[in-house]
């Protein structure tokens, strides 16, 4: 079959910059899988999205005009309902034929085949080929109509009575299969082969596109527009790079990906511009003067080679101005007041101490089951102290104790009010305007971390204390007030707080057991209901699990460690360590067998002392395992109790030999009930030693 290249744009009012990626990856390839799935497209067939702030386009290669047509056996009826006894057609097989537009001459053509259990009649049929046209008509409706649109917008069309729902109002369409125009329709639209550049800067308007393959370079050149949202992003990279390389001083442009790609939706051909601010705003923490610039005004700020704010920003412009100070006198009178703004917002801020707004988490309602801000952060104290204590003593339990009563003061300050990404970040620095000690400022600010996945942890002790207590209080009020995650939704990311837990105590290698921290949380609540703690420690061993299985430990590895729940978190990495070490050894799979068998045994029969006498061992299998184990679970023990896991392992699978030869050799359940007694005491002696590191029962195939 002939094919063509094929173009098709929807030029619309300017589109969301955040979501613009996103919108013309999808209108692109949905359409592209809508041709192909019509038979229009080829293997060989290539796309290429297109997006800028007014258009959506798709260039597709080796595009049909007609599809091949396709043969096709479509299933009738059960050949017992199809004919009757004298084999021909019932009036419902007449019926079906004739909605396929067959008639009873199609009836001896049938054919039979076993279809489940019963045999039904097949007919053949050649089915045309979508034409461009019809094809593109349905790709079109849908790739608008699947479109991962924000917020729909209602407008009227030039007839003013019809209404249409967008994302934004479109004004043209295009569709051309090489030079000819496919007559397709959409949005009241009739497709031709014209566009519109640039609102100010085309040389053309509008741009006649002669050929689907000039779309491209027509819109660059005649219209003053980089249709490529990746070509357009990378230009503004290019360019800002090469701006700071210009100002020079090691200069560098503060790295913001999201910031890239929503300037890069909201200008269609970039100019980068420098501007300037006054240096008396670097008095200012950097972190407020930079979320201001590129929250509210979408500029580039710099940092010198020390990574401190300079004075000097970038501006992505749409227009290229004769004389650009125009533009970037604009912008700095512009950003002026809102940098006066948060000047203004810390000096008054930091008239007041931290400690002086304590009493206002009081008036804060945190939630209406567990009360406010205020009763909240106690609790937070209550918790942090305790873990301070048993990570460094008394020292360390009043730190953490004041930076809990501190943490969310900065909640009630004019600046995190107005930028309410700062929290914690102002808190640090007014702490150590207060005179606080840099610990404690530290962990106010770090307390909210983790925040998300890969995320560093709190830099210090008591940072540490505090970011557990917080997160352990969040938990187990909500878990106390049966406020649990359902399926995706987490209101209160109680999965998030879970794995900050989680990684603390892991990576951190804290040595705080799992139970006195759910207990120590617990206490601080009045009237908590007492079921919580066990669900809330199933749900964080199961955040734990989740975790692994995501570091590339498979799901066998990670339940047989989890199955004991290792009240040090710290120590998982290296029983898991451990277990792979095992599970590489000859002797694991008959082990891990043997172990599956001992616990089974074990779970029939209930109150088993794990006591042996030596006087009632009367076969020599058993008598040859019980001095083996003898010689070797001391030596395992050791090595457990030293913390090398692996080695531990390691000794105990050298009973794999004296096991077999016990199950070979041995009735565990001897008529005379001492013996049998003692030999399942032998055997819960041999489970709980070669359980200790994990369940090496989840191992067995």
């Amino acid at each position: 079959m002939t094919t063509k290249n094929l173009l098709l744009e929807l030029f619309v009012e300017e589109l969301p910059p955040k979501a613009l990626k996103k919108l013309g990856d999808a209108f692109a390839g949905v359409l592209f899988e809508q041709l192909k799935a019509q038979g229009l497209t080829s293997e060989a067939s290539v796309l290429t999205a297109y997006a800028s702030p007014r258009r959506l386009a798709a260039h597709i290669t080796r595009v049909a005009a007609q599809a091949d047509d396709k043969a096709v056996s479509q299933k009738l009826m059960p050949v017992a309902v199809g004919l009757d006894a004298s084999g021909n057609a019932t009036p419902a097989l007449l019926k079906k034929l004739q909605a396929l537009g067959a008639d009873a001459s199609a009836v001896a053509g049938l054919k039979r085949a076993v279809d489940g259990k019963a045999e039904a009649l097949f007919y053949d049929s050649l089915v045309s080929g979508a034409s461009l046209e019809t094809g593109l008509q349905k790709a079109l409706l849908d790739s608008i109509a699947k479109l991962p649109i924000p917020k729909v917008m209602t407008y009227q069309l030039a007839d003013g009575w019809s209404d249409v729902k967008f994302v934004r109002p479109a004004h043209g369409l295009v569709a051309l299969h090489g030079a000819d125009v496919v007559a397709v329709s959409a949005l009241g639209l009739q497709a031709g082969n014209s566009t519109r550049g640039h609102r100010f800067e085309a040389l053309l308007d509008p741009i006649v596109l002669a050929h689907a393959d000039s779309y491209a370079k027509a819109l660059e050149t005649d219209g003053a527009v980089i249709a490529s949202f990746a070509e357009r992003r990378a230009e503004i990279e290019r360019q800002l790079n090469a701006a700071a390389l210009r100002i020079g001083g090691g200069v560098r442009v503060i790295e913001d990906e999201a910031l890239l790609d929503e300037v890069s939706g909201l200008v269609e051909r970039p100019h980068v511009l420098v501007c300037a601010f006054e240096k008396e705003f670097l008095g200012v923490p950097q972190e407020c003067l930079i979320l201001t610039m590129k929250a509210n005004q979408k500029y580039f700020p710099l940092l010198d080679a020390a990574g401190k704010l300079t004075h000097q920003f970038l501006v992505v412009s749409n227009i290229n101005p004769k004389d650009p100070s125009a533009v970037t006198g604009g912008n700095e009178r512009v950003v002026r007041p809102r940098l006066a703004d948060a000047k203004f917002f810390f000096d008054q801020d930091r008239k007041k101490t931290l400690a002086s707004r304590v009493a206002a988490l009081d008036k804060v309602v945190y939630h209406n089951k567990l009360g406010t801000l205020g009763q909240r952060m106690q609790r937070v104290a209550s918790i942090a102290a305790a873990i301070g204590l048993q990570l460094g003593g008394t020292e360390l339990a009043a730190q953490a104790a004041l930076a809990a009563q501190l943490a969310k003061t900065d909640l009630v300050t004019d600046m995190v009010g107005e930028f309410p990404e700062l929290q914690g970040t102002m808190g640090r620095y007014y702490a150590l305007n207060d005179g606080l000690d840099s610990a404690i400022a530290d962990a106010i600010e770090d307390h909210y971390k983790p925040r998300f996945a890969g995320d560093e942890l709190p830099r210090n002790q008591v940072g540490l204390a505090l970011a557990l207590a917080d997160k352990l209080e969040t938990l187990t009020g909500m878990f106390g007030i049966g406020n649990l995650p359902t399926g995706d939704k987490d209101p209160f990311a109680l999965r998030r707080h879970a794995l900050g837990v989680v990684r603390m105590l892991a990576e951190s290698q804290l040595d705080l057991p799992l139970s006195v921290l759910l207990a120590d949380a617990a206490a601080s609540f009045e009237g908590l209901d007492s079921a919580a703690t066990p669900k809330l420690s199933e749900f964080i061993y199961d955040r734990l699990a989740s975790s692994l299985r995501e570091q590339g430990y498979s799901a066998q590895e990670a339940e047989a460690v989890l199955a004991l729940k290792p009240e040090r978190l710290g120590d998982v990495a290296k029983r898991l360590a451990a277990v792979r070490v095992f599970a590489a050894l000859a002797e694991a799979p008959a082990l891990a067998a043997a172990n599956k068998r001992i616990g089974n045994i074990l779970k029939k029969t209930e109150g088993v002392d794990a006591h042996v006498s030596s006087l009632l061992l009367t076969e020599p299998a058993e008598i040859a395992l019980h001095a083996r184990m003898r010689e070797l679970l001391p030596q395992a023990d050791a090595q457990f109790d030293a913390g090398d896991y692996a080695a531990s392992l390691q000794t105990l699978a050298a009973l794999r030999e004296p096991v077999d030869a016990f199950f070979d050799g041995v009735m565990v359940n001897a008529e005379e009930v001492d013996v049998r007694l003692n030999r399942l005491g032998l055997l819960a002696c041999l489970h709980a030693a070669m359980n200790r590191v994990a369940d090496l029962s989840r191992l067995a195939s």
